[in-house]
């Protein structure tokens, strides 16, 4: 079943996200940006850049960061971040909603608990990649749902393997809390993965 943006709204109308509590965490929010497009429905999705000091460094993600003390909530936080990182203004977009809370299951990453916020566009923005992502990127959501997209992939991470749950999209590998986001997005939309 390829989604539609009506579809999200509706499966999103009485979706009320469940809230983690990690007091030792920082909270972050990402934005998880819906488009309608030649091929469907698209996600905005960024390639992070090569630093150093990023633990998320080089991955596929949704444009978001942590809260900070000048925002006024974690819509703000997804709104200001997707905006730093792609160009793309949230202010006027149609929110749909809010995913269920996640923070990462890797002890070595920071702790943080993430509440991705999901927005639609009425039409395709120019995308301005900031200095912390190396390019922005749209995928239709219909691909995630095709034979072998989804699939285990096994990295070494700090010297050690691991294996997890993943999409191939082309050239694009998405695993780790971006899977978890997108994962929870279709299942609650009822796309059959």
């Amino acid at each position: 079943m390829t989604p539609t943006l009506a579809a999200v709204r509706y499966a999103l109308e009485d979706h009320r996200a469940r809230p983690e509590t990690a007091p030792e965490a920082r909270p972050a929010a990402v934005a998880l940006i819906l488009l309608e497009g030649l091929h469907g429905l698209e996600a905005l999705f960024i390639r992070r850049a090569e630093r150093a000091d990023d633990p998320w460094s080089g991955q596929v993600a949704l444009p978001g960061g942590r809260y900070e003390p000048d925002d006024a909530d974690l819509l703000a936080t997804a709104i200001r971040e997707a905006h730093e990182e792609t160009g793309v203004d949230l202010s006027a977009a149609e929110r749909l909603g809010a995913l269920d809370d996640l923070y990462p299951r890797t002890p070595t990453l920071p702790p943080v608990v993430v509440r991705p916020f999901v927005f639609a566009l009425a039409s395709r923005p120019v995308l301005v990649a900031s200095a912390e992502v190396q390019r922005a990127f749209w995928l239709p959501l219909a691909r995630f749902a095709e034979p072998g997209v989804r699939r285990d992939l096994t990295l070494t991470l700090r010297g050690v393997e691991r294996t997890f749950p993943a999409y191939l999209v082309g050239e694009e590998v998405i695993w780790g809390m971006t899977e978890r986001i997108l994962t929870s997005f279709l299942r609650v939309i009822h796309v059959n993965l």
